[in-house]
């Protein structure tokens, strides 16, 4: 895989943003998808996953129930609705993709994934 992260930009509070994952050489229905993210001046952690085929996705405490991760395997691409956002949510957002990271309790681990795109900037702000 071969990934790129687009969709970001600068949205209001109470916005919403959906961010995409596009694989350009078109394996991607073969990997399981997670995004991170890394506010500034802090660490890169987890916000969500899919598994392959979609039927199972994780969330992070702090998006559960306002974000939303898909996949389109036809287009070769993950989704990341992203509802109700709040400064907190400014940040880089990357998304990452592996083979090996089954469902699960390790989905937020960082290293475990090996393919990583470039982040695309959410900025939250009035």
């Amino acid at each position: 895989v071969q990934l790129q992260a687009c969709g970001g930009g600068v949205v209001q509070p109470g916005g919403s943003l959906r961010l995409s994952c596009v694989d350009s050489i078109g394996a991607l229905s073969s990997y399981v998808v997670a995004w991170f993210r890394q506010p500034p001046g802090k660490e890169r952690h987890f916000v969500a996953y899919t598994g392959r085929s979609g039927g199972y996705t994780s969330y992070s405490d702090s998006v559960r129930g306002r974000f939303t991760i898909s996949r389109d395997d036809a287009k070769n691409t993950v989704y990341l609705e992203m509802n109700d956002l709040n400064s907190e949510d400014t940040a880089v957002y990357y998304c990452a993709a592996d083979q090996n990271v089954g469902a699960g309790q390790y989905v937020y681990r960082k290293s475990l994934y090996n393919y990583w795109g470039k982040g695309t900037q959410v900025t939250v702000s009035s």
